[in-house]
């Protein structure tokens, strides 16, 4: 039992962490997120950003943290915001929000339940959080069919912004496939991890689709007489 205590507890820092813009709106954490947050609007102020993707090029390097506290910043802008958890390979966001997963976006896909059914309002004013669901055999198809183009259609009647937590672009090739669906990109490397060759290698693979890569975070690097970690830079 108190095995099991310590492993909750371990888990609910974890969770704590990851979502430093609801837990600490006001640290310097935080105030790099926003600061994204605002690229990215620039980065579009000639036609509105309905849609963005976020992905990494190898596992590992924060593009499912980073997703999240972006999806939390958009909304205490006031903007309605579903995030979605687009990797069906690995979901991770019904862990970050102590959520269950056992109805999705998989299952919204394949038309066992509609949208309005499974997504959950998450306790961030005007975000809500779609879960992967059941992980499927064939996520790349999901991503090409039909049912994703209606998807679209329903999730823009609903909400300003919807922010997608993709795999890996160098893993799997469902990032590919949603890159040009969705309004901009955002890559993730991690600095000390990813190789420049990963990161050079992604974006191609991202422009080859013809999405549009807003630009790129760099994460976990820790600079010098300061507590910011995160960085944003434009391509």
């Amino acid at each position: 039992m108190l095995a099991n205590n310590k492993k909750l507890k371990k888990l609910m820092m974890a969770t704590k962490r990851k979502l430093i813009t609801k837990t600490d709106p006001k640290s310097p954490i935080s105030e790099q997120y926003k600061t994204i947050r605002t690229n990215i609007n620039f980065s579009s102020v000639d036609r509105d950003l309905r849609s963005i993707m976020v992905t990494s090029s190898g596992p590992g390097e924060g593009k499912s943290t980073t997703a999240a506290n972006l999806a939390v910043v958009f909304a205490q802008q006031g903007k309605s915001v579903l995030l979605v958890d687009a990797d069906m390979r690995k979901p991770t966001a019904h862990y970050t929000f102590n959520l269950t997963n056992t109805f999705g976006f998989t299952t919204v896909l394949t038309r066992q339940k509609t949208l309005r059914e499974v997504v959950h309002p998450s306790d961030v004013d005007n975000l809500d959080l779609l879960t992967c669901g059941p992980v499927p055999p064939n996520p790349a198809e999901l991503l090409s069919s039909r049912s994703m183009e209606e998807f679209l259609v329903d999730v823009y009647a609903d909400y300003d912004l919807v922010i997608f937590d993709t795999p890996p672009v160098l893993a799997v090739t469902d990032a590919q496939v949603l890159a040009n669906q969705c309004d901009g990109t955002v890559l993730v490397v991690s600095s000390g991890t990813t190789e420049i060759e990963g990161a050079q290698k992604a974006k191609d693979l991202l422009q080859a689709t013809k999405g549009k890569l807003l630009g790129v975070v760099l994460n976990n690097r820790e600079v010098k007489d300061t507590s910011y970690y995160y960085y944003y830079g434009k391509r």
